[in-house]
């Protein structure tokens, strides 16, 4: 199995842009066409989508964890970049668009975005997209041979969506203010 190459700063960013373009057309086609007996529909998909993004969140940095401790060019070097390439194109990145683009439909249809939890909750939402930038940076690095962090740093990482997750549940769940 070879490594998927390495994309161009050039496609890297059609792509951002491309995918900008079909966030935005999303969320404004949602905004101004989706029924009310839509709402249960699309709280449902919303979780599947935070449900696929946590995962990949979870799993993307265990996969640095290992592929930090191996070797450039070995084989299993390799296969970490084609595992961590499929991951953030094939899951990571499509969930956490239908995360936002749903989450925002429901934040206005449902809570008109008024709410302190709900506030504290996008916030912590903004920070995991981050991090989930963070990720994808980190992913050309490793796929270029050039990840300069070690293992016990994508450990510390492993936690950070864990703690977020666990937050916004709360925010959700209890709405404490």
């Amino acid at each position: 199995m070879t490594a998927e190459a390495p994309t161009s700063g050039g496609a890297a960013a059609r792509r951002a842009i491309l995918a900008l373009i079909i966030f935005a057309g999303l969320t404004a086609l949602l905004f101004l066409a989706a029924p009310d007996w839509l709402y249960l529909w699309i709280k449902a998909f919303h979780v599947v989508a935070v449900i696929s993004w946590m995962a990949g969140m979870l799993y993307l940095p265990r996969l640095f964890v290992y592929h930090s401790e191996a070797e450039s060019g070995s084989v299993q070097s390799e296969t970490f970049k084609v595992m961590e390439a499929r991951l953030l194109r094939l899951i990571i990145n499509p969930a956490m668009m239908a995360t936002w683009v749903l989450g925002l439909w429901l934040a206005w249809k449902g809570f008109a975005f008024a709410g302190g939890w709900l506030h504290a909750k996008i916030a912590l939402v903004i920070l995991l997209s981050a991090l989930h930038g963070y990720l994808s940076g980190a992913q050309r690095l490793f796929a270029s041979d050039r990840n300069t962090k070690p293992a016990r740093h994508w450990r510390i990482v492993n936690e950070v969506p864990t703690l977020l997750m666990i937050i916004i549940v709360i925010l959700v769940v209890v709405k404490p203010f």
